[in-house]
């Protein structure tokens, strides 16, 4: 009888074991359908983001609203590595469908007005772009250092479609000392 009692014991505690695990890998899908780690492998966005920082990307943040000037985002581009894999950018929204984008003296504008940019590394984003309409559905980003950043200023980036965005950056996680909502 006491061997019965520890038997049936036994099968509830594996079962408990079973349902806690399955509670675990169900909560551990809905997180990782929400959200993307991403440790930052450039220099395209320093003062910022540096290399090697971990940042926490919002995947659905553009099904629940639309992308909005000054929205650091990651994105999948047909720039390859070192290894030929695909990159995945991460930039900032200058501009979206239907705005006005030039470069002038140094100074973006968008629809005619210079922008305040106080998140680039260093004031003043170098070249001349005529002005250019940013197409609908396409966004227009640039890398908060300009003079390292491959963006849409070039022609193997260009514009962005809003399809190909992975997600909203919401969280620097590391470095510790620079935990960062956005």
């Amino acid at each position: 009888m006491a061997k019965d009692k520890e038997e049936k014991s036994m099968g509830k505690e594996i079962l408990e074991w079973v349902r806690d695990i399955g509670i675990a890998c169900l909560i551990a899908l809905i997180i990782l359908s929400l959200f993307k780690p991403i440790i930052i492998q450039q220099h395209s966005m320093e003062p910022n983001f540096y290399e090697g920082d971990y940042i926490i990307t919002f995947k659905q943040a553009y099904r629940l609203s639309s992308p909005e000037r000054g929205d650091i985002v990651v994105f999948h581009s047909d720039l390859k590595d070192d290894k030929g894999r695909d990159k995945n950018l991460i930039k900032r929204i200058i501009a979206m469908g239907g705005d006005t984008v030039e470069i002038i003296d140094g100074y973006v504008y968008v629809n005619g007005e210079k922008l305040d940019e106080p998140y680039v590394y260093e004031p003043g984003t170098s070249g001349y772009m005529e002005k250019t309409t940013v197409p609908e559905g396409m966004l227009f980003c640039c890398g908060d250092n300009r003079e390292v950043s491959v963006d849409s200023r070039s022609s193997d980036v260009g514009f962005i479609s809003e399809d190909d965005l992975l997600g909203k950056v919401i969280l620097r996680l590391f470095p510790f000392n620079k935990i960062q909502t956005f």
